[in-house]
């Protein structure tokens, strides 16, 4: 009898980030070093599908090193955010919801560098499937000069307040080294 194996699909991570650069250099910087630093642990990947800002960095860098690059963009933000047209695959899709449903199934963990309001509903949509166990994927964000201090002591509170489960808050993985925070979700 002869044993078939099925092809293993290299690992993808979904990194949330933000279309704007921020002002701190630091930001760009470790976007880049993300990109890179991806490919060569072996990662795919998946991302909001723009080219400027911290997204950008992360795709190029990405792609610069010779790795699979995923971009999932909404039809009504492909010209606002400037659609990155050299990846390895870009998704155009109707909606907001559309495009978190499709990087979700690309992704076998999710990374949140700094951003805004965007970055901050994708990381906690995944954070909430976690909790209703839509997904037992890790999550984790990088806290990129102390950007997401006030956010985790929010959290902090709120468990402390019995808004969180403990057991839910410990799911929201951080770490302020790349390659520590790297290690925590492959």
């Amino acid at each position: 009898m002869t044993a078939t194996r099925k092809a293993s699909r290299k690992v993808r991570v979904c990194v949330f980030c933000g279309s704007a650069p921020g002002t701190d250099p630091r930001f760009l910087e470790t976007a880049s070093a993300v990109g890179r630093r991806l490919v060569e642990r072996g990662a795919g990947v998946v991302y909001g599908g723009g080219s400027v800002g911290l997204m950008g960095a992360v795709a190029d860098a990405a792609l610069a090193a010779g790795g699979e690059v995923i971009g999932v963009i909404p039809e009504a933000l492909a010209a606002r955010e400037v659609a990155h047209r050299k990846l390895t695959e870009l998704h155009v899709v109707g909606s907001m919801h559309e495009r978190k449903a499709l990087m979700a199934a690309h992704s076998d963990a999710f990374l949140a560098l700094p951003g805004g309001f965007g970055t901050l509903e994708e990381l906690f949509e995944v954070v909430t499937w976690h909790q209703l166990g839509y997904h037992n994927k890790p999550i984790a964000l990088l806290n990129v000069a102390g950007y997401f201090d006030s956010l985790l002591h929010f959290c902090d509170e709120a468990t402390a307040q019995k808004f969180i489960r403990e057991s839910d808050r410990a799911t929201l993985l951080s770490g302020d080294d790349l390659e520590a925070v790297l290690d925590l979700i492959f």
